[in-house]
């Protein structure tokens, strides 16, 4: 799928994307035409560089490289932060779109919190503090959530309980986690005068290689949901980036607001502002939630 025409905002230099593949990769096909120069972050070197090769090939040169970042370790989050830090560029875009989903098995990060949670929110929780004294100023920060926010049922005493776990539950509450991230960096940007536009955005049901993971990989109910039924009521992982495209670029993009695709169910279409599951909009819940991930990253912001 050809990408649109998209513009960086106005000033916009530096665009940081987290994920090498999928939804990732095509977000930075679409910056790197705009004209930003490109930082694509993940854990694998090797699909990294292979990455950064195939994209230079769509946008011959363009400026991008690849550099390590583990969100699984809170350890390499920081270091790739101070990185950032010590070159000193402003970053114009921040894209927290890495995620894993429905591992086989419970599994932890290195620094012991289920390894979806880790991941999806406080990897991303812990990136974006580390990294605000770059993204003050006029930065967008695009959260990536998902649909799967709508039938989280989260309970912020139970979110490393090993006895109630459920990977499917797991991932809803950190997608719901996510997008609640958003909205309260946007409140406490406004806040504290920080200048960012904090956005949150959803692929609707894009095929793309987070279902790999999954725990049903290999499975004929995998291949049915991606090979069959995916094409059917979803779309490609190009076609799930154009809400985080538009969240990133688009001058009608607001912070504090939700973009996804617009057709069926939200499940593929043209990118448009979509609503919040209920539950972001509580926010005492959405500040008990920020305090919390902040004593866990042992960060603040």
């Amino acid at each position: 799928m050809d990408h649109p025409e998209v513009r960086s905002p106005a000033g916009a230099r530096l665009a940081v994307i987290t994920g090498t593949g999928g939804l990732g990769y095509q977000t930075a096909i679409a910056l790197a035409h705009a004209g930003m120069r490109i930082v694509l972050a993940g854990r694998n070197p090797v699909k990294g560089a292979q990455a950064v090769d195939a994209l230079r090939l769509i946008e011959p040169g363009a400026d991008v490289r690849f550099e390590p970042l583990d969100l699984a370790r809170l350890q390499s989050v920081s270091a790739f932060a101070a990185r950032m830090r010590h070159a000193g560029d402003t970053i114009d875009v921040l894209v927290n779109n890495a995620g894993v989903m429905s591992p086989p098995c419970r599994a932890t990060t290195a620094d012991g919190y289920e390894l979806q949670l880790g991941v999806n929110h406080l990897g991303h929780f812990a990136l974006t503090a580390g990294l605000l004294p770059l993204l003050r100023g006029g930065a967008r920060v695009v959260s990536v959530t998902s649909l799967a926010q709508h039938y989280a049922r989260l309970n912020l005493d139970t979110l490393q309980s090993e006895a109630e776990y459920s990977a499917g539950r797991a991932y809803c509450d950190a997608k719901l986690l996510q997008a609640m991230f958003a909205v309260e960096l946007q409140h406490r940007s406004d806040q504290f005068g920080w200048g960012i536009s904090s956005t949150a955005a959803h692929p609707g049901f894009a095929t793309t290689n987070l279902f790999q993971g999954g725990q049903d990989k290999g499975s004929l109910r995998s291949f049915i949901s991606t090979r069959l039924i995916g094409p059917l009521i979803g779309h490609s992982a190009a076609a799930g980036a154009l809400p985080i495209i538009y969240a990133a670029t688009s001058p009608d993009a607001a912070g504090g607001r939700l973009y996804g695709p617009k057709g069926f169910k939200e499940m593929k279409g043209q990118p448009g502002e979509c609503a919040f599951a209920r539950a972001v909009h509580d926010a005492p819940l959405r500040a008990r939630a920020w305090t919390l991930s902040e004593e866990m990253v042992g960060l603040r912001l």
